[in-house]
């Protein structure tokens, strides 16, 4: 899912927004720099879904092309239609409840396929927990982007996916979105979704298929990306308001714990942006290290339960 995709489709349902981050952007990381400030109360409302990098041609083709990802992970190839229309093709590494989502430079329109731009979405469990982070936002002086994503599955009718918020429509390279899956995709069976294991089970996991227990990735324990200053101070707010513990790093940047997964944004130089690391989990412990070379990034399976991809950060 991508931010400007979500942006244009506010711009033809002629949404009137009002984006107040004023706070944010004077406020929002000196905020967070300070170490052992003031959480947000009560339990975890968001969770790390899915990031997704730009990256160079030759590492996207030749992610695309792996053969050893294919045997490692849930790996897919798709093209999905979103609302008004709009399609992407990604690859994507499906894990139990995570997943990335990796472009190459162009293919994406503007400047979502620059090299370098990011984005990440952090979801739900459970249904009504999206009005509370909007609320939770607005508490810090933040007014949200509130918007429906849709999906067409082929036949041309668009299916409700799911509802997000975003803290601002102005970004660098990297935007941050809230979101919580809709009771119509579950009930669409062409969704290939899982039953609610309880009531009002909006989870990941119920997103995704089992099918990765036949491959060695289990998820996404921690992302890694450099974005602008800016892109920091507008992802800040989202962060709090889903009850991560938000950490500030040299440098300006931050580090957001909760919900099993390690979110880290260092802030550089707009020219310096871009996809950093993933670590992974793995289904069972291995006893040896491998390392495979895929274009310009290197991922480092084991020993043990964990994996490494790092990527390079030149074009």
């Amino acid at each position: 899912m991508l931010l400007s995709r979500m942006l244009r489709m506010l711009m033809v349902i002629a949404v009137a927004l009002a984006v107040a981050l004023t706070g944010v952007v004077e406020g929002g990381v000196s905020v967070a720099r300070a170490e052992g400030s003031r959480q947000l109360p009560d339990r975890q409302l968001l969770f790390y879904n899915h990031a997704y990098g730009v990256l160079d041609r030759e590492t996207a083709d030749a992610i695309e092309h792996s053969e050893y990802l294919r045997e490692f992970a849930n790996f897919q190839v798709r093209t999905t239609t979103g609302a008004g229309g709009q399609t992407w093709t990604g690859r994507y590494l499906m894990g139990r409840e995570t997943y990335v989502e990796l472009f190459g430079v162009g293919d994406l329109p503007g400047q979502d396929g620059a090299f370098g731009s990011t984005g990440m979405g952090i979801s739900t469990e459970r249904a009504g927990d999206l009005v509370t982070v909007t609320e939770r936002v607005r508490d810090q002086g933040v007014t949200p982007v509130e918007f429906r994503q849709t999906r067409d599955f082929g036949d041309g009718v668009p299916v409700p996916w799911f509802d997000a918020i975003l803290t601002t429509d102005q970004y660098d390279a990297f935007g941050a979105w809230a979101m919580e899956y809709l009771p119509e995709y579950f009930a669409d069976p062409r969704s290939k979704t899982e039953p609610a294991d309880y009531p009002g089970d909006m989870g990941r996991e119920r997103y995704l298929s089992d099918d990765y227990s036949s491959h060695l990735m289990r998820d996404v324990t921690s992302i890694r990306l450099a974005v602008t200053e800016r892109d920091v101070a507008s992802t800040v707010p989202l962060l709090r308001a889903g009850g991560f513990v938000v950490r500030s790093t040299a440098g300006g940047g931050v580090v957001a714990l909760g919900g099993g997964t390690t979110i880290r944004l260092d802030a550089v130089a707009r020219d310096q942006v871009g996809l950093r690391q993933i670590g992974l989990s793995l289904n069972r412990s291995v006893g040896y290290r491998h390392q495979e070379q895929i274009g310009r990034s290197t991922l480092a399976v084991g020993p043990g339960t964990r994996a490494v991809w790092t990527f390079d950060d030149t074009e």
